[in-house]
């Protein structure tokens, strides 16, 4: 039996070119990125040296490289191009450029963190003397817990409200990010539609973060300001998350108090401003493009809006704190 397959294997060695061809050609179909190598193995009837393999594998790996390289930078990603008369411009992440947006004078949009579209006159006749009454026991713990943590901040900050404003409003944009990222979760795992009150939870985060950026065009922390941020911020968003678990309509009940509260510095940043404690200096261009001001705008003017916005964040959670069933079992209407 050994001396048949033995023989068979002789005479297949024989007639070896004609077999190879045959193998080595089709293998050269299946392998389409080695076109020229293929074609160097038909050329010498299956037959390659070694060098000329080596050749064949390295052009190939080349233009394999080329091609990615190309990919690469046609692409879009952070890549540099040049436009309408040789202006540099970045494009975005997803390798489509911005389209050009304007204001209304024509001038193009500066920013970044918010489009002309989510721009808004605030509305300044809004009721700001107007006070949640606490009745229910869970009304008075929300109540007194503001107002011991009130007592540090007027010792810390006295009657600097430029500083305090810049502070609290690092804390003042955490309650809606929380609230609106844990009813995000949850209607991801119901099933069920929000309500709407998870746009309106961060739109009121994203709102306060505007005031933060405003103000920080007006006061610059110090160092240690920086760092009581960082740890009063981690404090408070860890024990806000808590406590929005364990109940929402505690939480929603603080935040109405935390926003009377604000209503009132904001009032007596505004008192100073008219004594002339504080310099009356002009708007910064964010709060002017965001509030829709006028181009002559002042701080008191950037104060006023801010205070109206407060004010509606406090009837927003006052009603919330009230409307706990539309939070828990996410109906569209309360």
């Amino acid at each position: 039996m050994n001396q048949l397959v033995a023989r068979a294997v002789l005479r297949g060695l024989a007639a070896g070119r004609s077999c190879n061809r045959k193998v080595f050609t089709s293998a050269a179909v299946v392998e389409k990125p080695f076109d020229e190598s293929a074609s160097m193995w038909r050329g010498q009837g299956g037959f390659i040296h070694g060098a000329q393999w080596r050749r064949a594998m390295s052009t190939a790996a080349e233009k394999e490289s080329a091609v990615a390289e190309k990919d690469r930078k046609g692409s879009g990603v952070a890549e540099k191009k040049k436009e309408d008369g040789g202006k540099m411009v970045v494009s975005s992440y997803w390798g489509v450029s911005r389209p050009k947006i304007t204001k209304e004078d024509g001038t193009e949009w500066p920013w970044n963190c918010f489009m002309p579209w989510e721009t808004y006159r605030a509305d300044v006749s809004i009721d700001l003397g107007k006070h949640h009454v606490p009745k229910t026991f869970l009304d008075k713990v929300a109540y007194w817990t503001v107002k011991i943590l009130r007592m540090p901040t007027d010792l810390f900050f006295k009657r600097r409200y430029g500083c305090r404003a810049m502070m609290l409003e690092t804390v003042a944009a955490v309650p809606g990010m929380v609230g609106g990222m844990l009813l995000h979760l949850r209607s991801l795992r119901k099933f069920q539609q929000s309500g709407g009150w998870i746009k309106a939870l961060l739109e009121e985060a994203e709102n306060e973060r505007m005031h933060l950026m405003t103000m920080v065009e007006l006061v610059q922390p110090v160092w240690y300001e920086r760092l009581l941020v960082l740890t009063v911020q981690g404090v408070f968003f860890n024990g806000f998350f808590v406590l929005y678990l364990v109940s929402p309509k505690l939480a929603h009940r603080i935040v109405g108090y935390l926003e009377e509260e604000a209503i009132h510095s904001y009032t007596e940043y505004l008192k100073d401003i008219d004594n002339g404690q504080i310099e009356n200096v002009p708007a910064p261009a964010i709060s002017i493009d965001y509030w829709r001001l006028p181009k002559d705008a002042t701080l008191k003017d950037v104060i006023i809006v801010i205070r109206a916005d407060e004010a509606h964040h406090r009837d927003v959670n006052h009603f919330a704190s009230v409307c706990t069933i539309c939070l828990h079992h996410f109906l569209a209407l309360c």
